[in-house]
């Protein structure tokens, strides 16, 4: 069985914000899921042309919502993570909670780019992990893009206040050899 990818917003929103989400369905077909946590945090009045691209790919199927119901374990999981953590630990965001909880419990690849605050519940809970960066590697390896295209697209992202880890793609395709 091929694994869903779980995204959280600004994985999602990197694509999204410069029109590049097609590189998205053609590595992941049918695979990707935007917790509504991230759904409704995308469907922000003040980015409408965000929240009009979100709803006709989920009209498309290109993409699919999942709700978190409460009682289940990704429930659980999601309010340990973004409303009540344990002593000493402190909440991370909504969409990215619900990313990790879904992730877990569905055996699936969550997409974030916020190393900083995922990376200990990727290794606590042994989560398959990409980000925007291995995303468009995958791209390229797969010949949809080229590393300039990946530098434009890349240099694009960094123009709509992405937060990416290097200045350029060719920078990053250097720290990853």
């Amino acid at each position: 069985m091929t694994k869903k990818l779980f995204f959280d917003t600004d994985c999602i929103s990197s694509f999204l914000w410069v029109k590049k989400e097609d590189i998205l369905f053609k590595l992941y077909p049918g695979r990707i899921v935007l917790p509504q946590d991230v759904f409704v945090e995308l469907s922000n009045p003040s980015i409408p042309h965000i929240k009009r691209k979100v709803n006709e790919l989920c009209l498309n199927g290109d993409i699919t919502i999942k709700e978190i119901l409460t009682g289940t374990d990704e429930y659980i999981l999601f309010y340990e993570l973004a409303v009540s953590p344990p002593k000493g630990e402190r909440k991370i965001g909504k969409g990215e909670a619900a990313a990790i909880a879904l992730a877990k419990v569905y055996n699936g690849i969550l997409a974030s780019n916020n190393l900083k605050d995922i990376f200990k519940y990727v290794e606590r809970y042994d989560l398959s992990h990409v980000d925007t960066g291995g995303i468009l590697v995958s791209a390229l390896n797969a010949g949809y893009i080229d590393e300039n295209t990946g530098n434009e697209i890349w240099s694009n992202m960094i123009s709509k206040r992405r937060i990416l880890p290097t200045n350029s793609f060719s920078d990053y395709l250097k720290t990853i050899k």
